[in-house]
């Protein structure tokens, strides 16, 4: 009797589960995975970022997604709208606020201070790549989880430090065939900045009431930020505001015309913006942006930003430490490479293919597969199917130039068949020094490319 009625619920579940139509799930808005399709790209972008942190001896740093949620309010600021409304907040064990990380570059100064590196060489040169959160509204070529690679550098005060840093990343993008301009100003030290913002608040006072809701808030809480709305009506009154450059004490102003002088020597044009605060609290001094400019693109947005922050060390409970680095928004350099139409080359295209007739082919072309790829010849194979056409196809959709098949015959005869998929021919090769044919087949249609 218990099994019946077992079957009879389960029919009942089964039945009324076939009733409701159960959508496929899905990523979470703002999220986004990234296909094998994809992956070029991705490894393209990655190696630049790699190749130029080898050139410029910066090392790599690693640090945790998850960090409490007091590193990010002491250091990118408590009314930042990163704070404010973009962190993903949450209650870890012992109800203790923990939070996915908006940004590097604060868990990467909590890393410096927590493992001593002070008490190494400076300046203490380091480069990341990973992924950070922030909810925001996503958009083309923003998302809520996306990824970020950066330079930064620890333990040094001299402007040569912010001239290298604008270099590189100059480079880096004309490397990539994007045109950008180096969008530039100086925010200041504190004391400069306290002037600057009595003057900002002076010129914003009469105008607060016309103002979108977002920057009548600012106003008292983060009057910085004035510069940085992208309401229409907000930006009306922007280019009139007050510039940072006319408030800045003798020290900071020398420090600003000594970065724009190193710039001009090395012939790295830029523009000065003084609407540009850059959106985190910990920045001083200088801040810029690497802008798109070609027509190609659908939005002249930045797509990597950063600046100098001698303060945020010793904010964090280190010792007062001069520092500076920038990050790159990989997402955005991807979709300005595919504006322009760039596309990297795959460097993972295999140039082979391993088909086999029948299960003694198929022990020994299991052997011969291992053995090409010790060679380093890049191979590929499908061992689960027994048709030697359903092979050919899968290889022929890859894109596959050479197959080698293997039946029983050639299993006798210690020799093998090399079909060349493009044009047409093949021929019985022997087994014995197979990999040395095969390389020179591949090395000699590479030259005609």
């Amino acid at each position: 009797m218990p099994r019946v009625k077992k079957a009879s619920n389960a029919k009942q579940i089964l039945e009324l589960d076939q009733k409701v139509k159960r959508k496929p799930p899905q990523t979470l808005k703002g999220m986004r995975d990234i296909l094998p399709s994809e992956q070029k790209y991705w490894d393209y972008v990655y190696t630049k970022l790699e190749e130029l942190a080898e050139i410029y001896s910066f090392e790599r740093i690693d640090t945790p997604i998850l960090e409490k949620s007091s590193l990010f309010e002491r250091s990118v600021g408590k009314d930042t709208d990163i704070v404010s409304k973009e962190m993903y907040t949450f209650s870890g064990y012992g109800k203790k606020k923990i939070t996915l990380r908006p940004e590097m570059t604060a868990s990467i100064v909590r890393a410096y201070i927590e493992h001593g590196m002070s008490n190494v060489p400076q300046p203490v040169k380091l480069y990341y790549e990973g992924p950070v959160f922030r909810h925001e509204k996503p958009q083309s070529g923003r998302y809520r989880q996306f990824h970020q690679g950066g330079f930064e550098v620890i333990g040094e005060n001299s402007v040569a430090v912010d001239v290298q840093l604008i270099l590189m990343g100059y480079k880096f993008f004309k490397n990539l065939k994007l045109d950008v301009s180096v969008h530039i100003n100086s925010i200041g030290c504190p004391d400069c900045r306290n002037e600057y913002v009595k003057a900002l608040k002076k010129y914003y006072k009469p105008l607060k009431s016309k103002l979108c809701k977002t920057c009548k808030d600012r106003f008292n809480k983060n009057p910085l930020r004035l510069l940085d709305c992208k309401e229409k009506k907000c930006q009306e009154y922007q280019d009139e505001a007050p510039k940072f450059m006319d408030h800045l004490d003798e020290a900071c102003s020398f420090q600003f015309n000594k970065v724009l002088e190193y710039l001009d020597e090395l012939k790295i044009p830029y523009k000065l913006n003084h609407k540009m605060v850059r959106g985190l609290d910990y920045y001083t001094r200088t801040v810029f942006e690497f802008v798109l400019e070609s027509k190609k693109h659908k939005r002249q947005n930045a797509i990597a930003a950063g600046g100098r922050y001698d303060l945020l060390v010793e904010q964090l409970g280190g010792k007062a430490t001069p520092a500076a680095g920038f990050a790159i928004g990989i997402e955005r350099v991807i979709l300005a490479l595919k504006e322009i139409e760039f596309e990297p080359k795959d460097e993972k295209k295999i140039d082979i293919f391993i088909a086999q007739i029948g299960d003694v082919a198929r022990r020994k072309a299991m052997v011969l597969f291992e053995k090409l790829r010790k060679k380093r010849l890049k191979v590929s194979e499908n061992f689960a199917k027994d048709s030697l056409k359903a092979q050919l196809d899968y290889a022929n959709k890859e894109g596959i130039r050479y197959v080698l098949i293997l039946g029983q015959q050639e299993v006798k005869d210690k020799t093998i068949i090399v079909r060349d998929m493009e044009g047409g021919v093949q021929e019985t090769l022997k087994m014995k020094g197979i990999s040395k044919e095969l390389k020179k087949m591949i090395k000699k249609n590479k030259k005609k490319k």
